[in-house]
């Protein structure tokens, strides 16, 4: 009889009749996402508002400096556009600052509700969310992917914290979802073949709504378009003599990759393809990368433990060198670097350090002397408060 039961399994399993439990496809969403999920959880929002009511630093000092910034002022009035329409370099500017700006915002209010219990923050949040799921129709012009990637990076991380946590109403939170739906997860999952930031940060954008929206499909997409585009964004010397590159660039020759990098033709390990343009954008690819490996370390996959881990380590730690003041040799990008690297290090060093035990002296240095950091005013905003030493 056990042997007659064995056999029909065995039968059943090869007819596909019966599955052994699978576990979790590799880059693929979870079955159940973990809300709030985007950047930063619950465990993380809990650890930082203990630090700060019992006035630990560095904490404390982020947190006042998030309370006394324009972002937090209950006063702020809304100033939604049906249209946003940014052109490069900001002109024209039609409503561009004002959407990222409402949206830093509302994530602002946010987190000093979750930390503070007042709940006039919550309603404030509440009010630019709203305001915005009113009006916006579309983003126009030449930075319109950018602009949406960088206000969408903002937005669900508002979101999520007032839907999961918020102990009052959110009336309108429907229309929200369906304002990301909408306006936002188009112009931006399908991605760009413009500067590697521009890629990454409506990546960062498309895997915080695909949370908040819990839109699986979406949600895998845009971590198979981030994992392609920070191979093709951080150099590592094992990739060989030449970066990777993204298929859909056609940087089929040698002449091309060096011009796609800058003009730069000697490739070390944790240079960016930026680098040689400017530190800032280079932070901005840098921090979308640490952002979205953080979301999907939430979210139950661990990417910091990937290739994705090494290049966000290495491309850290090589701007954090340069930044600090350390000479540079004559074959990095002529001799000359444009420095101002931002307020980027804290997601990627507590990862990286405090959680997986990886020296990085040069990143340390950087980001415990750039403490508290505030905001770049575009996507990034109190990572000292949320992520700043954070075990959790």
């Amino acid at each position: 009889m056990r042997r007659t039961a064995l056999l029909a399994t065995v039968t059943a399993l090869v007819a596909g009749a019966l599955v052994w439990p699978a576990a979790r496809q590799a880059d693929a969403a979870p079955v159940t996402f973990a809300h709030p999920g985007v950047t930063v959880s619950k465990s993380q929002l809990d650890f930082a508002r203990t630090q700060v009511n019992a006035g630990a630093q560095p904490w404390k000092a982020a947190y006042d400096q998030m309370m006394a910034s324009k972002y937090a002022d209950l006063n702020r009035v809304p100033k939604p556009r049906a249209t946003v329409e940014c052109g490069s370099y900001s002109n024209p500017n039609y409503g561009c600052t004002d959407e990222r700006e409402d949206a830093i915002a509302a994530y602002t209010d946010a987190l000093a509700w979750y930390i503070t219990r007042d709940d006039r923050y919550a309603k404030k949040s509440i009010a630019l969310m709203d305001a915005w799921s009113a009006v916006i129709k579309e983003h126009t012009n030449s930075n319109a992917p950018l602009q949406t990637g960088w206000a969408g990076s903002s937005w669900p991380k508002a979101a999520e914290l007032i839907k999961y946590t918020y102990t009052g109403t959110w009336a309108n939170s429907g229309r929200f979802a369906t304002m990301l739906r909408t306006v936002y997860l188009p112009e931006v999952i399908n991605g760009s073949n413009s500067n590697g930031n521009w890629e990454l940060s409506m990546m960062e954008a498309a895997v915080g709504i695909s949370v908040f929206l819990e839109d699986r499909t979406s949600y895998d997409k845009a971590i198979a378009k981030f994992r392609t585009r920070t191979a093709a964004y951080v150099y590592l010397s094992s990739d060989g003599a030449l970066p990777k590159t993204v298929p859909s660039q056609n940087l089929d020759t040698t002449a091309k990759i060096v011009n796609y990098w800058q003009g730069q033709s000697t490739f070390v390990t944790g240079l960016t393809q930026e680098t040689c343009r400017d530190f800032t954008h280079t932070g901005y690819g840098i921090s979308a990368i640490s952002h979205i490996a953080e979301t999907s370390r939430i979210q139950g996959e661990d990417l910091y433990g990937t290739d994705v881990g090494e290049r966000l380590r290495q491309a850290l730690g090589f701007q954090s060198k340069y930044q600090l003041g350390e000479a540079v040799p004559s074959w990095l990008c002529g001799g000359s670097l444009t420095l101002g690297l931002g307020p980027v290090t804290e997601t990627g060093y507590n990862a990286l350090h405090n959680r997986l035990g990886i020296a990085m002296t040069n990143t340390q240095k950087l980001t415990e002397q750039n403490r508290p950091s505030g905001s770049n005013n575009l996507f990034v905003a109190w990572e000292t408060l949320t992520d700043g030493d954070n075990p959790n």
